[in-house]
């Protein structure tokens, strides 16, 4: 099993998101990833002053300070960008990175930010149509070694070709969200990871996962597609704690997908998971520039893993 960090971007300081990444970069990690949000989600009009690290240029500049690390970002907003722009970016980095990046992407959903930069927020209906027609664009893109030509009713190219392309292997695209019957459709066609997000709602329950995979599954029947081309992975809000007083407030202040308690307890609920067919946890709630945390993590929870395989 793979282990990352979604590394926070939000009222922090670079030399915090730094020393985070170094850390990880210099222990048993295996990937890094950015939010992509332009104001910190949530803020209020004062806290909207706050630092938000824009995640694309953030984690280019991540790739040329580490050697190891996969990387990538939980996950791009489709409405702040044009997805063939979008796909250029993620050659490049690619490249520079020697085929380290993951393409992840999702349809967009914080109004507030497209007010503030002004970006059209168009009905859900209308993101989806547009982000599924994204994500088929995209996939042309990485995987042809032609010019494309698309014409969408969303998004249109005319001969248009990545170069510099995916460094080895087709960059993987990671579609976020796991919506039942849009964005999971999406994902079966177009996708190659999927990313139960436990900051979404909806807890994170074996059984949730379960019920997610089952709906994925039956979407790629549709298509005739292998559900086992696709690879399974969490973003895991997580406290590390034997305080149940500690436990009680973090379940309550990152919400009830956060998994918190002791060594063990977080050990055992990732094991379930892993039996469960996930591939690789990214962990989320853990304070940039917390180095003696990650190394903690490294230490008591990675290694638990890195034993076993």
């Amino acid at each position: 099993m793979d282990f990352g960090v979604q590394v926070n971007v939000y009222r922090t300081s670079w030399e915090e998101i730094s020393a985070s990444v170094m850390a990880m970069e210099a222990g048993n990690w295996d990937s890094v990833w950015f939010a992509d949000h332009y104001i910190p989600p949530g803020a209020d009009r004062e806290q909207e002053a706050l630092t938000a690290f824009e995640g694309l240029s953030a984690i280019a500049t991540v790739a040329g300070m580490t050697k190891k690390l996969r990387l990538g970002n939980l996950v791009l907003g489709n409405t702040y960008r044009n997805p063939a722009h979008v796909a250029k970016i993620a050659g490049t980095i690619d490249t520079m990175s020697e085929g380290r990046f993951t393409l992840a992407i999702g349809a967009g959903w914080y109004q507030r930010e497209h007010e503030a930069y002004g970006w059209e927020f168009p009905s859900m209906k209308v993101r989806q149509d547009r982000f599924e027609e994204a994500c088929q664009l995209i996939r042309e893109l990485i995987h042809s070694k032609e010019p494309v030509d698309f014409k969408g009713e969303h998004y249109q190219i005319v001969q248009g070709q990545l170069s510099p392309a995916s460094f080895k292997d087709p960059i993987p695209i990671m579609v976020g969200g796991t919506g039942p019957k849009r964005t999971l459709r999406t994902l079966a066609r177009y996708g190659d990871v999927m990313n139960l997000d436990g900051w979404a709602g909806g807890g994170m329950s074996l059984e949730h996962y379960q019920n997610k995979s089952s709906i994925l599954e039956k979407h790629c029947e549709d298509w005739g597609r292998d559900p086992n081309e696709i690879r399974r992975t969490l973003l895991m809000p997580c406290y590390l704690t034997d305080d149940q007083n500690l436990i009680d407030r973090a379940v309550k202040g990152l919400g009830s997908g956060t998994v918190a308690g002791s060594k063990d307890y977080i050990i055992e609920r990732i094991g379930e998971f892993k039996e469960a067919g996930i591939a690789e946890i990214m962990f989320g709630g853990i304070p940039s520039g917390n180095v003696n945390l990650l190394e903690q993590f490294d230490e008591e929870i990675l290694s638990a893993f890195n034993q076993s395989q």
